[in-house]
């Protein structure tokens, strides 16, 4: 199956499809969603993270509703940017079919700094940095020409 609509096809990876790529795919949808048509997968799906919610929701926007899913429901799709969004992912990603471009963006694992802090206020400041870099990678993300 090949692309032919003008609408770009994004597909976020991470390893658990429960924080970082469920962000990046709120983000794209909310910000970019007239354009591109956006997923996101993980290698081991972990169910969506609560904070990642939470923090999601505080900026205007409702991940709630998002699936954490296996990265081998999408292998036989079309997309046009692969992303990795953590390491573990870029170094398991999956080969996609046709001309899927490969963008490695890695980002902090909100979960693994929060579980060290003490004081729910600087565990969730981990998750607000996270969620605020990701959108400023995806502002930037060219969303109708390469």
């Amino acid at each position: 199956m090949i692309n032919i609509s003008p609408r770009i096809r994004v597909l976020f990876l991470c390893t658990g499809n429960s924080c970082r790529s469920q962000m990046a795919e709120g983000w794209m949808r909310h910000l970019k969603s007239d354009t591109v048509d956006v997923f996101s997968a993980g290698i081991e799906p972990h169910g969506l993270n609560p904070d990642a919610v939470l923090v999601m929701a505080e900026a205007g926007v409702d991940i709630s509703r998002q699936e954490s899913t296996s990265v081998k429901e999408y292998l036989s799709e079309e997309f046009d940017y692969v992303i990795t969004v953590c390491s573990d992912a870029e170094k398991n990603c999956p080969v996609f079919p046709a001309a899927a471009r490969h963008i490695h963006r890695g980002f902090d694992d909100p979960p693994r700094l929060a579980e060290l802090e003490t004081d729910r206020e600087k565990a969730l400041s981990h998750f607000r940095r996270v969620r605020d870099e990701i959108r400023s990678f995806v502002e930037e993300f060219p969303a109708g020409s390469e």
